[in-house]
């Protein structure tokens, strides 16, 4: 695949039981309680020996910094945020991996629904990352409702 090709980017949607402004909260700053780091962070990709990814941090303004916390001490940088719109908006440069390869892109929106908050992910970009594009969506595509499933989970007991 070459970069002028297209890849559907991936699109997923979550009601969560809580208002706009907690799920936004509980999705940036409580990031590190619901991504699932012991599946999917940079320190597991490496299988560093006695070394576990403990937190994952979304710093709180466009051009903050994505990036996982281990237990020793060290961070391993996922991506930057390129648009902070608290309650409403979010978006990531992201690649939690170390691969020689360019960022992907994902945008997250929130919206009031009743009395809790949609919750829609795009994930796009994939044609950036060459050949590696069509492997790279069906393990995210799989892999985004799951973690879109804790996220929720924890905003409804938040």
């Amino acid at each position: 695949m070459n970069q002028s090709e297209t890849v559907a980017p991936i699109r997923k949607s979550v009601v969560v039981a809580a208002p706009v402004d907690r799920a936004f909260q509980v999705f940036t700053e409580r990031f590190g309680e619901w991504w699932p780091l012991s599946d999917y962070s940079i320190v597991v990709d490496e299988g560093l020996e006695g070394v576990v990814a403990t937190g994952a941090v979304i710093e709180d303004r466009v051009g903050g910094r994505v990036y996982e916390v281990r237990s020793d001490g060290t961070e391993a940088e996922w991506g930057k945020v390129l648009a902070w719109e608290p309650g409403a908006r979010l978006v990531l440069a992201w690649k939690p991996n170390r691969l020689p390869q360019p960022f992907t892109e994902v945008e997250v929106w929130f919206t009031a629904e009743g009395d809790g908050t949609r919750v829609d992910l795009e994930h796009r970009g994939w044609e950036q990352l060459g050949d590696r594009a069509a492997q790279a969506r069906i393990q995210y595509d799989m892999g985004w409702p799951g973690v879109l499933d804790r996220f929720a989970s924890l905003a409804a007991a938040a």
